[in-house]
Formats: structure tokens, sequence, C-alpha cells
């Protein structure tokens, strides 16, 4: 007989089971019982039943929920299981109560044991075909029920496979969920990795590269040129202060985005601590809706970075931040009333905005900037959707 030992997908599901078996055992061995007892010229046995049954449901059910794990041991569970059969039997008699109990012990054998439990559920089929008999014998007017009472133990056959069957499937619907929520975080992990780490190379692992090669040069130009030493030096000071400051700049990117809020609460956090900064107000209009993180990140540096922009060069007294689901996709657009100014062709030398064309490109879309001398700038970032990121 197998355990569920080390398998705590297994364990949970059993638990659950066994759980919703125990319920439907008591809640139909309580009713027959219970309707029985205005038929029954003795009705002590009954109520004598009613009340095990109601005991053992309830001693049962606190013992799963404080400790699930007891699934993990069957042999001690269902031979418990089976004593508490055996005293319905002796108390009540051959009583359909007996029936319904017997059926819901195979039941819970199935769901501890599996497949194993057909042995204990033809032990009580047996068991089912003498009370049968009996009853039958002792009642010989009661043939036109003779077909109801010999079909009844097959139940215990039928109870311990369904259990079975039902409980492999939850077990294996839990552990497949399991598997698709690790898989997704270590896919976001991953993808926070080669952010971080594409970040880290674009700005500071360069910036480093060039001290390196500043201070190789350092000592022999202490000896030979110290005029060219001296500048070589504040080119290394120069150049780890840079190297400090893009890795904050690093940092404080990667606190822009919560991803346990929706993005929207994202872009007007971001917005109103601009606007704080700054005192220039923003108008924000943001869909309802939450995003992949890799997309959420991007286009959080995106607004960003357009919002510094503004603060540097636009001049601008309001600012208008858009952000909304459109053609299959999703549309960042941040508007300015500033100064403008006249777009090259190929942006050259407007590192700015070529970083936020790399970003836009990076995560499937495209950013266009629209803009005159006078007229203000629109910077409008289009990002695709792929079929998960539509459905999150």
């Amino acid at each position: 007989m197998t355990t569920t030992a080390g398998h705590p997908d297994r364990t949970v599901a059993r638990a659950a089971v066994a759980r919703a078996v125990l319920l439907g055992r008591a809640a139909a061995t309580l009713a027959v019982a219970g309707g029985g007892l205005r038929l029954h010229a003795r009705p002590g046995p009954l109520l004598a039943v009613l009340v095990l049954v109601a005991l053992t449901a309830a001693v049962a059910l606190v013992a799963l929920t404080r400790d699930p794990h007891v699934v993990a041991h069957p042999l001690p569970v269902l031979a418990a299981d089976a004593a508490i059969v055996l005293a319905v039997l002796g108390i009540g008699g051959g009583d359909v109560a007996f029936f319904c109990c017997a059926a819901g012990a195979a039941a819970l054998a199935g769901v501890l044991a599996g497949f194993w439990a057909l042995l204990p559920a033809a032990c009580y089929t047996a068991l089912g075909y003498l009370v049968a008999g009996h009853v039958l014998g002792a009642a010989p007017d009661a043939a036109s029920l003779a077909g109801f009472v010999l079909a009844f133990p097959i139940v215990n056959v039928l109870a311990a496979v369904g259990a079975a069957v039902a409980t492999a499937a939850l077990a294996a619907h839990v552990e497949l969920s399991v598997r698709l929520v690790a898989s997704a975080q270590r896919s976001a992990a991953a993808a926070e990795r080669s952010r971080l780490a594409r970040e880290l190379h674009d700005s500071v692992t360069k910036t480093l590269r060039g001290v390196s090669f500043a201070a190789l040069a350092l000592p022999t130009s202490l000896r030979r040129q110290p005029a060219l030493a001296e500048q070589l030096a504040a080119t290394v000071s120069a150049g780890a202060t840079a190297a400090v400051r893009q890795a904050q700049e690093v940092l404080e990117g990667l606190r822009l985005d919560d991803p346990n809020h929706e993005f929207g609460a994202t872009v007007d956090r971001i917005c109103r601590r601009w606007t704080e900064r700054t005192g220039v107000p923003v108008r924000c209009a943001v869909a309802a809706g939450d995003l992949p993180v890799e997309l959420r990140y991007e286009l959080a540096q995106i607004l960003h970075e357009s919002l510094e922009n503004i603060a540097r060069h636009a001049g601008a007294s309001l600012v208008t931040v858009e952000f909304g689901y459109a053609g299959g996709g999703v549309r960042l657009r941040v508007a300015d009333d500033g100064a403008g100014f006249a777009v090259p062709a190929d942006w050259r030398g407007c590192f700015g905005l070529i970083g936020m064309a790399e970003r836009a490109a990076a995560i499937r879309g495209a950013l266009r900037v629209l803009s005159a001398p006078g007229a203000g700038t629109t910077v409008v970032a289009d990002i695709a959707l792929t079929p998960a990121g539509a459905s999150a």
C-alpha cells in the first residue's frame, strides 16, 4: 500500500477529498438514521448511531484541519474507520445507516490508498452481502426490496474506485498548478536579472571600463608626463563619481515599479513624485488592468525618462500622461506644453530618445516623438502584447 509521504501536492489533494468524503458520509448517514427514527419502535440504537457518527466525523475533521499530513498514514486511519463501521453495525444492526457508513469507509480508503482500496472495499462488500442476507431472511415479506438491498453492497467498490480516480485527478491538477506558478516565478526572476544586467552593462560597466583604462595609464604618466597624470587622475575621479551616480540611477529605476499593485498605480506614483519635485502639474488618465513584469519595468523607465527630459529642457506648465489599451497592445503617451524642438530625422545626439526607443524595442514596441519649436512635445510608446500578456 502506498503512502503520501514526501509528496506535499498529493497530501493537500488527499486531505481535501478526505474532508469531502467525511462530510458526505456524515450527512448521508445522519439523514437516513434521522429519517428512520419515526419508523422504529426502539429508536434508541439509531440515536446512538447518530451520536457516534456525528462525534467521529467531528473528531476526524478537526484532526485533518490541524494536521493534513494525517493522510500520509493510511493504515491506522483506515483501521480506526473500520472500527467505526463495525460499531455502527453492532449498534444499529443491518440498518441503512450501516450501508452508508460502509460506502463512506470504502471511499475514504480510495482517497488514502488509491486502487489498493479495492481490498478493504471488497471486505465491506462481502460484509454488506452478509448483512443483506440476514435482513432479508429476518423479513421474508420484504422481497420487493431484495433487488435494492442486494445491489447496495457493490456501491462500496464503486465508491473506492471513484474516490481513487478523483483524488489522483485533483493531485495531478494541484501538482501542475504548483509547477506553473514555480515556472512563472523562475521566468520573472530571470527577466529581472536580465534587465538588471543590461542596465549595468549599458551604464556602469562602460564607465568603469573607461576608468580602468585611465588608471592603467597613470603609473607611466607619473614618471614621464606629470601633467597628463594629473588629467588622468581627474578622469579616474570623475569616472568613479559617474559610476556611483549611474548605479544609483539603476537602483532608483528598479524601485519605480511595485508589481504588487496595478501598473496604473505605478504611473500615478511616478507622476505625483515628479510634480512634488518640479512643481509642474501632471494630468493622468490611466486605464485599469495589469501587465507582465518586463513590460511594466520598461514602460516605467520610459515614463520616468520622458518626465526628466521635460524637467530639463521643456519649460512646461502642464504635462498630460495617458496609459491605456489600444489595438491589441498598450500605449503610453506623455505630452507637454513646453518649448518643443525640431526632432532630427535620425535622432543623432539625442541619447535620451535613443535610450527610450531601445527600451520600447526590447518589449516588442516602438517609440514616436512629435514636436516642433513652440508647440510642445509628445512621446508615444506603443507596445504589443503577447497572448500571455493580454490575459494579464
